[in-house]
């Protein structure tokens, strides 16, 4: 499985007005975030963030050169993964409904609660790493699933169907005995012990609906 290495999360924080900015700065560094400020949406746009580390972006809508959904419209189109929080004032309500429609993260109205701010920050962490971890062990599943012979993939693709040994070689037109130890080495290069590893490494691939399967012996 290929490995993660997290460097120190960064919070990238857009906010119109200095004196906000630099009060939600200090907040986040003395909880323990490196973080970096622009003042407006679009010195973003001039260099994206990296975002193969977790982290989010916070916007607050005093920076108002951009539209909620416009910025994660141009975000989305760019390939851009960071979670995008944003802070509104009640008058905004509406707007930040919409971006969160667009696939905003979370929106917060002014004025938020420490507490409740650095909350939303964690789930959006949490979140921005678990698709993280969920992209890299696709890249090693469908990695393990293309060193697979032409006949070993005929093989998995029975097998994680809840097809029986006897039935694939029926299919296969070969033997019983040919098709076990296709199987042992299909499964030997997937790095599975079971069929139900198996059978959850092809749900989690997207190769199969998930269902209960009744497990061939």
């Amino acid at each position: 499985m290929e490995a993660i290495y997290y460097m120190p999360t960064l919070i990238y924080i857009v906010d119109g007005d200095a004196a906000s900015r630099a009060e939600n700065d200090n907040m986040l560094r003395a909880s323990g975030y490196k973080t970096r400020s622009y003042g407006s949406a679009e010195e973003i746009f001039r260099q994206l963030p990296d975002d193969k580390n977790a982290g989010c972006i916070v916007i607050d809508r005093q920076a108002r050169d951009t539209a909620p959904s416009d910025i994660l419209d141009r975000l989305s189109k760019a390939g851009f993964g960071l979670p995008v929080i944003f802070l509104a004032e009640h008058s905004d309500i509406r707007a930040c409904v919409n971006a969160i429609k667009a696939g905003a993260e979370d929106f917060l109205t002014k004025p938020v609660e420490p507490q409740e701010f650095l909350e939303a920050i964690d789930r959006a962490i949490a979140r921005h790493r678990l698709t993280m971890e969920q992209e890299v062990w696709a890249r090693a599943g469908m990695a393990r699933l293309n060193q697979l012979t032409p006949r070993e993939r005929q093989v998995f693709d029975r097998v994680v169907r809840a097809k029986m040994n006897k039935q694939v070689a029926f299919e296969l037109g070969t033997t019983e005995r040919t098709v076990k130890a296709h199987r042992q080495k299909m499964m030997e290069k997937m790095q599975v012990r079971s069929v139900a590893e198996l059978v959850s490494c092809a749900e989690r691939l997207g190769l199969v609906r998930p269902r209960a399967l009744r497990v061939p012996s």
